[in-house]
């Protein structure tokens, strides 16, 4: 399957209920990917996360800022595989760069442009983890860098498998890492600790490819924050419901993402993932 390269715009924003994101903890962190031991392994299968701070140096995530700043300049011409806000269409020639930092949504597919950041998928003690939550040799298929900035919109409740033309029962790792600081103000993850178990939830295109609202609202008991320091990592389970709220701050909130799936994993047509999750086809009304 080609992988699309071209600039696209998001829609633009609607309302939500205002406890939509609300949580009732705070996701404790590992200090480091090498201080990960088996009891943290076996809570990841229990919980569907965990997050690891001081995953990533400093100096790494400069190189990855350098990178992703470097695509977003326009430096690489081939590369066009970024989403801009929906008000900025037919206004990006004339925004300086802070101005279209600011209007980047996310950028996707762009490892095989940057080298900076393909290093950061593929850290060696990264997919040494990884290897062994999957219990097989890892491959990154999917890579992302998701952009809030100042009063940047939401990403609603989904379960990223909904999004992959793979298997339901292919076993995925997402990995969340932190380039700003990720705080509980300016739209660091919520998951839901453990319902990684309850299996696939029905997904409706609304404000984007998502969990019902109705489905979400309430359970204020269940959801975690995950705050991260820049370098900080959440690693987890394709099937944890999870969500961001918008950027109620001044300071930007940048963050890497990267899927990893098994060698040799099973692939289905874009029809039959429609057929899986999408709520319409199974008569669920959202």
């Amino acid at each position: 399957m080609p992988v699309p390269n071209e600039i696209s715009f998001d829609s633009e924003a609607a309302p939500h209920a205002a406890d939509l994101y609300d949580y009732a903890g705070i996701a404790e962190t590992i200090g480091g990917l090498e201080a990960v031991t088996e009891a943290d392994i076996a809570r990841y299968h229990e919980q569907g996360f965990i997050a690891v701070r001081d995953a990533f140096t400093p100096e790494e995530i400069q190189v990855a800022f350098d990178g992703l700043n470097h695509l977003i300049a326009g430096r690489v011409p081939e590369f066009q595989n970024i989403q801009f806000r929906h008000d900025t269409r037919g206004k990006l020639d004339g925004l300086s760069f802070d101005e279209r930092l600011d209007s980047v949504r996310r950028l996707l597919y762009f490892v095989d442009y940057e080298p900076r950041l393909k290093a950061i998928a593929h850290k060696p003690q990264l997919l040494a983890l990884i290897e062994k939550l999957l219990d097989a040799p890892p491959v990154m298929f999917q890579d992302m860098a998701l952009i809030k900035p100042p009063q940047g919109r939401e990403k609603p409740w989904h379960q990223d498998h909904a999004y992959f033309e793979l298997t339901p029962e292919t076993r995925v790792v997402g990995v969340w890492i932190a380039l700003d600081p990720a705080g509980v103000e300016n739209g660091c993850m919520r998951v839901m600790p453990g319902w990684h178990r309850r299996g696939g939830f029905p997904h409706f295109q609304i404000r984007d490819l998502q969990i019902c609202d109705s489905e979400m609202e309430g359970l204020i008991e269940h959801r975690v924050a995950a705050p991260l320091p820049p370098g900080g990592c959440l690693i987890f389970d394709s099937y944890i419901p999870h969500g961001t709220p918008s950027n109620f701050t001044s300071s930007r909130r940048r963050a890497l993402q990267f899927h990893y799936k098994p060698a040799g994993a099973q692939t289905i047509t874009p029809e039959q993932r429609v057929a899986i999750w999408g709520g319409e086809n199974q008569g669920i009304a959202c």
